[in-house]
């Protein structure tokens, strides 16, 4: 359909607004809902640790490499077309995934659901643009953005009371109810196109992209269980990632029209851009996965109080997002981005000091702070990043962005689960060295009665203990890197200018572009 135009009024706009609501919450509550029940699914699926987190990676690998032809499918066979078949094969998904016997019919399912997903969004941002007139555009994109954001908010505290209240399954089942009446309402009132013209697609440039991308995300995956390097598959995934970026490369710069213009990296706001939102996409999802089996394995915690505990951490950014977009228009973008990260990094910082009897408001302030930092980056760093951007490229440089940042959310959760396992074994096996009969320790009277490594029942505690110790200084190693990369976005934001005062004057605008 076409954009209306000044004063113009599209026929029941508010139940299509609702629908594309919903379609947009569905895929953002996805990405974050499944992080309480990976204990329970880690169970019922059969899987360990590091296995459980590719219910994470799959739908985010898959939704970040399928946003790319969105344009394209969207022109070929018309908008409404494809957000009818997004909307009905993500609700479709849902339930096989909900139905999953096995990890692998689970991670192929997730497949399924972060491919179909990932149109969701940026055809539910173009429709709600397209049937408010430009006056309306503004708050029609804030309404658009509260939905983007309570999706991560709501998720792990309602997965958290699916999962107790039923079972890990009904974190899935949920979207059938919600899916239907979102597909039932864009068939009947969402105007079909009068013309949907086709234009080309670098399917060469964007085949060997999603190459390297797979390769390298299931290489990451797969590493610690199969001893990295010392596997044939280990190497020959790390080939074909090594090739697929490459050729990706090669042909970006000598090809017409190429998948990503390369003009788009002459720009350095964009690039630096780039940099720093692959480090927040990292960190935002990869604490949240690491926090939620913290709690759960380590705390005690109750599912349902483990999500409710995650929850403020959302509404921190909430916070920090409406506070950013005024802070940027008056004071240089830069500096609040700087004040965000400085935020971040002490909240990582003070979790690795956490130990599981952390208290309730210590968890809770440290996950406002931390979520005051991310928003306190996001949006002045969606500004920087456009600001000095042709308009041109605009679009693709959108795409490019949203990119970088679920490849560093589905990147971040597997190398933080590869070093967890890691860590923990390493830090296991020095422990251990100490639980000897030889140790003074073990005459303690307390000690000798529970921990006696001479007697069967008593080395086994005492190897469950150590596991325990050992886990947590291996959540702390995590945190501590996640810091680290916090950290390094101070080193990209001298690199990048400060935007003209007009296009600050717009923030809110420039991060829904």
């Amino acid at each position: 359909m076409a954009a209306v135009g000044p004063g113009e009024k599209v026929p029941n706009r508010a139940i299509i607004t609702v629908c594309a609501m919903v379609a947009t919450l569905m895929q953002a509550l996805d990405g974050t809902i499944a992080n309480v029940a990976l204990p329970y699914m880690q169970g019922g699926l059969a899987a360990t640790s590091d296995q459980i987190t590719w219910v994470l990676t799959s739908y985010i690998t898959a939704a970040a490499i399928l946003t790319a032809p969105v344009g394209f499918l969207a022109g070929r066979f018309g908008r409404r077309a494809v957000f009818l078949a997004s909307v009905g094969g993500f609700t479709l998904a849902s339930v096989l995934c909900g139905a999953a016997q096995s990890l692998p019919q689970m991670v192929f399912f997730r497949l399924l659901q972060g491919a179909f997903g990932a149109a969701l969004v940026p055809l539910s941002q173009s429709t709600m643009l397209d049937i408010y007139p430009p006056e309306q555009r503004g708050s029609a994109m804030a309404i658009w953005g509260m939905g983007v954001m309570v999706g991560p908010i709501l998720g792990p505290t309602l997965g958290g009371w699916l999962t107790e209240s039923w079972n890990w399954r009904w974190v899935f089942y949920v979207n059938l109810p919600f899916g239907i009446l979102a597909f039932l309402g864009l068939w009947l009132f969402l105007p079909r196109e009068e013309n949907a013209r086709g234009h080309g697609f670098d399917w060469f440039g964007f085949g060997v992209l999603a190459l390297g991308i797979g390769a390298l995300q299931i290489m990451l995956d797969r590493g610690e269980l199969l001893n990295w390097f010392g596997s044939t598959e280990i190497i020959v995934e790390a080939v074909l990632a090594g090739l697929g970026i490459y050729l990706f490369v090669v042909h970006m710069a000598t090809a017409e029209r190429p998948f990503i213009p390369p003009p788009i990296f002459a720009n350095r706001n964009f690039v630096a851009g780039l940099g720093i939102m692959f480090a927040v996409g990292a960190i935002l999802l990869a604490t949240s996965a690491l926090l939620a089996p913290y709690l759960q394995t380590l705390a005690d915690y109750p599912v349902f109080t483990a999500g409710l505990a995650m929850a403020p951490r959302g509404l921190g950014t909430m916070a920090a997002m409406f506070l950013a977009g005024r802070l940027a228009s008056v004071i240089d973008p830069r500096k609040v981005m700087a004040v965000g990260v400085l935020m971040l990094s002490w909240t990582l910082w003070e979790m690795t000091r956490w130990t599981p009897d952390v208290s309730m408001f210590t968890l809770v302030t440290t996950t406002i702070v931390q979520g005051m930092g991310l928003g306190f980056v996001f949006i002045p760093l969606n500004l920087v990043a456009f600001a000095t951007l042709d308009p041109k490229l605009r679009t693709d440089g959108t795409s490019l962005i949203s990119l970088m940042r679920n490849l560093g959310s589905a990147i971040g959760i597997s190398a933080m689960a590869a070093m967890l396992t890691r860590n923990t074994q390493v830090v296991h096996a020095d422990l251990a060295m100490h639980a000897s009969p030889l140790n003074r320790a073990f005459d303690l009277p307390a000690v000798h009665q529970w921990w006696n490594p001479a007697t069967t029942q008593g080395a086994a505690l005492l190897n469950q203990e150590i596991t325990r110790q050992a886990s947590i200084i291996a959540y702390a190693d995590d945190f501590w890197l996640l810091m680290v990369l916090a950290l390094s976005m101070l080193v990209l934001l001298p690199l990048m200018q400060r935007p003209p005062r007009a296009a600050a004057a717009d923030p809110a605008h420039a991060a829904m572009d």
